[in-house]
């Protein structure tokens, strides 16, 4: 590489890019998710008493 500090190395930015448009689809398919099946809260399951013998 060259001492210039104006060069762009384009395969990084590329890469930077691309993670990018994958990160901003990856969040629309999960919100599109979400909404299709809302997680609710955990419910947390009642503690079974012990059966008398």
């Amino acid at each position: 590489m060259s001492q210039d500090e104006k060069l762009i190395d384009l395969g990084t930015e590329r890469a930077k890019r691309v993670h990018d448009l994958n990160e901003k689809r990856l969040n629309e398919v999960r919100k599109a998710f979400e909404q299709a099946m809302p997680l609710g809260k955990v419910q947390k399951k009642p503690k079974k008493k012990p059966k008398k013998r």
